[in-house]
């Protein structure tokens, strides 16, 4: 007889691997969801002694689905906006993980300050349209600044049957880009 702590399970009778589900058929429970970002927002306002007050906001998510803003304002505010709005963003990241949020449904828990969410997203759907331009205008490629996959999707989504113009992610972790591409010509057409 062997003895069998500390192994691990043996992979017969493990689960087979959970398949992901498209994010239109996902479903966010939103009274669930706020109530647990209000557990873990007054957790970490009173340990970070954040002088931070916030409002858990419900929105038509449009397409996507129903979808919840959390809203920052206070003395705080220019805090969770330094470096890119550095600390928000990762506010936003550890509350997707407290929720056990499927990947899929992690753009229908937005945090939010000052309009920052706003405002970057009127910045970078012009700084496409800007890079689109240019592109079209050289005929050479044009590479954003690493970024991440929320904002490269919206580059992508903005240029998304612009004319003369194609975009590719390419790189890899902290490193993914953006590059937008002169459109290839197709075979019959004139050069």
């Amino acid at each position: 007889m062997s003895d069998q702590r500390g192994s691990a399970p043996q992979r017969s009778q493990s689960r087979p691997p959970r398949r992901e589900q498209p994010a239109r058929d996902l479903h966010l429970d939103r009274e669930r969801a706020a109530a647990e970002l209000k557990r873990f927002l007054d957790l970490v306002v009173r340990e970070m002694q954040l002088e931070i007050e916030y409002e858990i906001v419900p929105t038509d998510g449009g397409p996507d689905g129903d979808a919840l803003v959390v809203a920052f304002r206070g003395a705080d505010q220019d805090f969770l906006l330094e470096r890119n709005a550095e600390l928000l963003l990762a506010l936003e990241h550890v509350a997707h993980r407290w929720l056990r949020l499927n990947p899929q449904l992690h753009d229908r828990v937005r945090f939010d300050c000052g309009d920052y969410r706003a405002t970057r997203l009127e910045e970078l759907k012009l700084s496409a349209r800007v890079a689109a331009q240019r592109v079209r205008e050289t005929g050479q490629e044009f590479r954003f600044n690493p970024m991440s996959s929320r904002e490269r999707r919206i580059v992508h989504l903005e240029l998304n049957g612009a004319p003369g113009v194609r975009t590719m992610s390419e790189g890899s972790g902290d490193r993914r880009q953006l590059v937008i591409y002169p459109e290839r010509p197709t075979r019959n057409s004139p050069r």
